[in-house]
């Protein structure tokens, strides 16, 4: 009897241990672990879009490493599939901040929907930022958000570009 209560005792240890972050060798919690996943699966989302709205150039990457191997918390990077190279989101030019933002806000819809049971959103509201693109980048902003209301999906936008309100009610 003696035994099986140590036995219980001990996995119950490792097991919060598990859970706080503290067991040997382990560098997240339980907590920032499963913060961590989400996060990865909205990049993965947003990559999709991005690659798409990017010609088949950038990428979301989750870091949580330096270069040393130390754990740093968690960071969003952009790998740049022309250049091989992976950068910070702060080196993308305004317009492609902007498809970023875009395909960050769309990639988190498309996790929330899958993880929500078959919820829908179906409202998008964005707010500005048309005026810091050039017109490529504009006219592929315009057709992403005109997919989404082909789609089904409301897409509420505030603008004072001129190209913006003739293409989207």
């Amino acid at each position: 009897v003696a035994d099986n209560a140590r036995d219980a005792a001990n996995l119950a240890g490792r097991i919060d241990g598990a859970c706080r972050g503290t067991a040997t060798g382990q560098k997240l919690s339980l907590e920032a672990w499963v913060l961590a996943r989400y996060l990865r699966d909205v990049a993965k989302e947003a990559s999709a879009r991005l690659l798409r709205m990017s010609s088949g150039r950038f990428r979301f990457e989750v870091v949580d490493e330096d270069e040393g191997g130390r754990t740093v918390g968690l960071r969003v990077d952009i790998e740049d599939l022309h250049t091989c190279e992976t950068r910070p989101v702060s080196t993308l030019s305004g317009g492609e901040t902007f498809l970023a933002s875009l395909s960050l806000a769309l990639g988190l819809a498309d996790t929330v929907q899958r993880r929500a049971g078959g919820v829908q959103i179906d409202c998008l509201f964005v707010d500005e930022g048309f005026g810091a693109l050039d017109s490529d980048t504009l006219e592929l902003a315009i057709d992403t958000l005109a997919d989404l209301r082909e789609g089904g999906r409301s897409v509420g936008v505030i603008s004072h570009v001129e190209g913006v309100r003739d293409r989207l009610d």
